[in-house]
């Protein structure tokens, strides 16, 4: 743990020079700091740390929380986030909430200041920032930015003190940027929690006297708040898009933000546009047997193996794979902003599983159906494409053999992991065994995230190296490019254009998107269409394009890489 003396030479050396103050002083913060306690139950526990020692401390001190399970399900099971709180007792407040969002997040990072560092049992959850006297190491602050572009949960406290009593009752003193700045770098979302406690009457009537002694009343104040409940309001996730574009200050937004937080905590609507919960995770053992059920089509070089899913009522697999997609499409700016992303749809069409057997992780997965069937007049759904285009006259031979693909996703924590090609081995494995199939058709996602001239540039470049064919179709809501980019690519040189068009959208900070580069190289040149682009009012206004592959045109490398059986260990 910690002593007096350790404290007064490390943060105030000053004090530690004058032998007669250092005693003085040693001798009134033992007493007001409780050293013998704190020192006993260091000694009790010596083996504990983490997330164990801050359960032992809550124990101790008899410490109870609370928060409706609701608004639990707002922590983010995974992915970014930065976690801000207020401050009101300065002590166990802050041990009860890492305890809380420890239960869901199991990476929590907390950035503390210099006392809460002396705790060494903490040491590896937290990370360093000098509220005290300023300037903070570079490699301090890399650090946070660092574990949040890994996907991490970070917990700051803006004000970085206790709060004190206000004409407003008992409210954090002035926030600092610090929290903004970091989730500003990092394009995080930032998540509010409102913590209900207070001190006593004595620490407030002190502050008002001598803000630094009451400073030093906060340990005594925390053996005061022995067998207390704690509640707490968490609010809903504030993403990226509802404060990275403002005309206000740094220093306003700020204002906003604990405005924000106060309001949650007396049952008000807040200031920030925010998304509602993504649903909890399916349980383990219960969608591990839910997917031994299913068709096994094979299994990957690494262990992966893939499923084939037809919906059954009550299912687990379908509810991971809803929370799952709203995961994934929300991390590139769409999403629906429900819970889970499931429509009328999935339970008509075949769901192609990818599944980690090692972490019992779904990893991704693709929706398809046979559009034969799907087309037929008492069908109770019809095709999903037909909700983003009216299909015309003329589509016989695309619908008698044809798959309609749609819905893909990779969860965020395997992106980079070759998953959506294993995804493709698995729609090979599906056409070896089912060969009536020639089309693969279906809508293609791009995001309105993108800047609005590299929506119209990709728009551009595949409408005219790929034009329509294989069918008819308009779209409802066509996405209209504007008249300065139409004549950016001739079509004549489809290598020097590609890369012109990679430069271009790298010079924005964008890519190409991953499956309109997987469909349109799958096939030698004249295999591959684009029908149309549509705007979507219920992913936030994404384009998708309707791409239609011709398999008999395939390239050699690519029949051999998913049609073979090179890549993928068949089932036995």
């Amino acid at each position: 743990m910690f002593t007096v003396d350790e404290v007064l030479n490390k943060h105030y050396p000053q004090v530690a020079n004058n032998p007669l103050l250092f005693k003085s002083l040693s001798f009134v913060l033992r007493h007001l700091l409780h050293e013998r306690e704190i020192t006993e139950f260091g000694e009790t526990y010596p083996h504990y740390e983490d997330i164990d020692f801050v359960e032992q401390v809550l124990e101790y001190f008899n410490i109870s929380y609370s928060t409706r399970d609701v608004e639990k399900e707002r922590i983010p099971t995974e992915g970014r986030v930065v976690i801000i709180a207020n401050h009101p007792i300065g002590s166990l407040d802050a041990l009860a909430l890492i305890k809380l969002v420890s239960e869901v997040r199991h990476d929590l990072k907390v950035v503390a200041n210099q006392m809460l560092m002396a705790i060494e049992p903490l040491h590896d959850m937290l990370l360093p920032v000098n509220n005290m006297q300023g300037g903070t190491p570079k490699q301090h602050l890399s650090a946070i930015q660092s574990h949040l572009k890994s996907e991490g949960a970070v917990l700051i406290f803006p004000a970085g003190e206790v709060s004190r009593l206000r004409p407003q009752g008992v409210r954090d003193t002035r926030w600092h940027s610090g929290f903004l700045r970091m989730a500003r770098q990092a394009k995080s979302p930032i998540l509010p929690v409102y913590i209900d406690a207070k001190n006593s009457p004595l620490f407030y009537g002190v502050s008002m006297v001598y803000k630094p002694l009451a400073t030093a009343l906060l340990v005594k104040e925390m053996f005061k708040q022995r067998k207390k409940h704690l509640p707490m309001r968490i609010g809903e996730l504030i993403p990226f898009e509802s404060y990275q574009q403002t005309t206000i200050s740094l220093k306003d937004q700020v204002k906003l933000f604990k405005r924000h937080l106060y309001r949650i905590g007396s049952n008000k609507k807040g200031i920030f546009d925010t998304q509602a919960p993504v649903a909890t995770p399916e349980d383990r053992k219960e969608l591990s047997r839910a997917i031994k059920q299913c068709e096994h089509l094979g299994q990957t070089t690494d262990g992966k193996s893939i499923y084939l899913y037809q919906h059954k009522n009550c299912s687990p697999i379908m509810r991971e794979i809803g929370r799952l997609r709203e995961i994934a499409f929300r991390a590139v700016g769409e999403g629906t902003n429900k819970r889970r992303d499931i429509d009328t749809y999935d339970s008509h069409y075949y769901h192609l599983v990818l599944w980690d057997e090692v972490d019992l992780e779904i990893v991704g997965a693709y929706r398809f159906g046979d559009a034969q069937l799907l087309t037929q007049e008492d069908h109770p759904t019809g095709l999903y494409s037909a909700t983003l285009f009216d299909y015309k006259e003329g589509n016989d031979a695309l619908f008698e053999q044809g798959l309609e693909l749609g819905r893909s996703f990779v969860q965020p924590r395997y992106w980079g992991k070759r998953s959506l090609d294993y995804l493709w081995f698995g729609i090979g494995a599906f056409l070896n065994q089912y060969p009536k199939y020639r089309y693969l058709f279906g809508a293609v996602s791009l995001s309105n995230a993108y800047p609005q001239p590299a929506k119209d540039l990709i728009v551009q470049f595949y409408s005219t190296y790929f034009p329509a064919k294989f069918g008819h179709a308009e779209c409802k809501r066509p996405y209209q490019m504007s008249q300065e980019i139409i004549h950016t690519f001739t079509g004549n040189d489809y290598k020097a254009e590609f890369t012109q068009l990679k430069h271009l959208l790298a010079n924005m900070g964008v890519n190409v998107p991953t499956l309109y580069k997987q469909y349109s190289e799958v096939c030698k040149e004249g295999g591959v269409a684009f029908l149309g682009f549509n705007v979507d009012p219920d992913f936030n206004d994404c384009i998708d394009g309707l791409v239609v592959v011709d398999l008999e045109t395939l390239t050699t490398k690519k029949r051999k890489r998913y049609l073979g059986d090179v890549n993928l260990k068949q089932s036995a």
